[in-house]
């Protein structure tokens, strides 16, 4: 039953307000299945919470204890010589940021460890989603899931007919007549369905707030993905409201927005990857290695004395150092061979790691493209952009993984070139200690500042304009409400 106002015909807008907004929760309390599924979508939203924090505390744990296993071995390598030391090679793992718990984005279907080693770039394994059951395919429980996906669904519910009803009913009417206007109807809805839409989101906005505050390095980012949630969920009231508003039936309005919300929560979300792969054409990962090393071919074989380009590299050195045979250089001949392999052969990975990258970056901005008609695609990509779960920030583990690949196989080659005898048998072994020093591997995440500049503040300016649109159009069905409130 909503508020039907007495007394002179035009009321204080702000009372009057007020009194639709405590009118509209009051009928909402006294439905008990409103009640029920309000209860069941906190309690939803908790437990995401503690199942996504608990997961992001066992998945850290256990790459922190992998990735220490591995130093160790790492370390524990007797003398030998350092060219066994670069096949022998090095994992490293990569770290979530403590916001993953928010919305695991990409992790779970890209891989998380790095196999490091020399003349070869590997990409990443062991992804949850090859090691797990197809249902993870299906999503996962997190809050960024529940908040994107089944927040404005029962958000839609409670607010389908919070004006068609009325109108069903006769009471708009009734309103109307005695002097309620139509821009403070409206705005009595939204205030009580923006403040449900905002309670409904209460525990992951407070889990977003302990993050700011127990790890003040994440603070702008979770306040930012903070910003985002409480947008988006307004954004759904608001538009739940105006289309019950414009509809003359609740009927009708829900089939609206429940149309609406297949087509922009369930349905874009899904088209548009498939679409835009379509698009852009990828080779498979056979065809690239099959690119590669025909590259590899042409570039030549460091490990073959007689190979033509690194003959005339023999030249070059010969040159360099004023000598006539390799066995007069200063310097370990063998060493300078696999330094000038490995720059070889690197340069080609990074290509081919800039390539393939740079189609992905043409398939998300095909699928963001679609963010205009459903901003949900917009929010998920500032969500996982923050939380440092996206495809930008796995490419960068990989960029910053080959980094670290290159400079420790480069070092031990210098060894190679500087510490073996250049006239020994090509067998001498150097002090273990050379490699105990290599320096661990460093995930850094990429700065907020270019996180935000490429991510969030397009979101928020995509989600201003649908509220600027959606705010222009409440004006227009508010004026339409006073001339025909049947």
């Amino acid at each position: 039953m909503s508020a039907v106002l007495p007394g002179a015909t035009r009321s204080p807008a702000p009372g009057a307000m007020t009194a639709i907004a405590r009118a509209e929760l009051r009928a909402m309390l006294r439905n008990q299945v409103a009640v029920a599924a309000g209860i069941l979508m906190l309690a939803l939203t908790l437990a995401a919470i503690l199942v996504s924090h608990e997961r992001l505390s066992a998945v850290n744990a256990e790459r922190a204890r992998f990735q220490n296993s591995a130093d160790q071995q790492w370390q524990n390598q007797p003398d030998r010589h350092p060219h066994r030391v670069v096949h022998y090679g090095h994992y490293v793992f990569r770290p979530l940021s403590p916001l993953a718990f928010f919305d695991f984005g990409v992790d779970p279907f890209t891989g998380n460890t790095l196999f490091l080693e020399g003349h070869r770039q590997n990409s990443a394994n062991f992804s949850d989603a090859g090691q797990s059951s197809l249902l993870l395919r299906f999503g996962q429980l997190t809050p960024a899931f529940v908040l994107q996906v089944l927040t404005p669904l029962l958000i839609v519910f409670l607010a389908f007919g919070s004006v068609a009803r009325e109108r069903e009913r006769g009471q708009l009417r009734l309103q109307i007549v005695q002097g309620i206007r139509g821009s403070t109807l409206l705005a009595g809805k939204l205030l009580a369905h923006g403040g449900i839409a905002l309670l409904l989101g209460a525990p992951a906005f407070l889990a977003l707030a302990a993050i700011a505050i127990l790890h003040p390095a994440l603070a702008a980012e979770a306040l930012t993905m903070l910003g985002g949630y409480v947008l988006y969920l307004l954004v759904w009231a608001i538009a739940a409201v105006l289309v019950s508003s414009a509809l003359p039936r609740a009927r009708d309005a829900l089939l609206a927005l429940v149309a609406g919300w297949i087509v922009t929560v369930i349905l874009l979300p899904r088209v548009m990857p498939d679409f835009a792969a379509g698009v852009v054409e990828r080779p498979s990962r056979i065809e690239t290695e099959v690119a590669i090393h025909e590259r590899l071919a042409a570039i030549g074989d460091s490990h073959d004395p007689d190979d033509p380009y690194f003959n005339a590299f023999r030249a070059r050195t010969l040159e360099k150092y004023g000598v006539q045979r390799v066995e007069d250089l200063p310097v370990n001949y063998g060493g300078l061979l696999m330094q000038e392999g490995e720059r070889l052969t690197s340069a080609l990975f990074d290509e081919f790691m800039r390539e393939d990258h740079a189609r992905q970056t043409r398939e998300s901005a095909i699928v963001n493209a679609a963010s205009v008609a459903s901003p949900v695609i917009a929010l998920r990509r500032m969500s996982t952009a923050l939380a440092g779960t996206n495809l930008d920030s796995h490419a960068r583990f990989l960029s910053e993984g080959e980094k670290y690949r290159y400079g420790f196989v480069q070092a031990l080659n210098g060894l190679h070139a500087n510490v073996v005898s250049p006239q020994g048998d090509g067998a001498e072994r150097i002090d273990k200690h050379h490699w105990q020093d290599t320096p661990r591997f460093a995930y850094a995440p990429a700065a907020y500042g270019d996180v935000a500049a490429r991510h969030a503040w397009p979101l928020f300016s995509l989600l201003a304009g649908w509220l600027l649109v959606l705010l222009g159009a409440g004006r227009w069905i508010a004026q339409r409400l006073e001339r025909n409130p049947k």
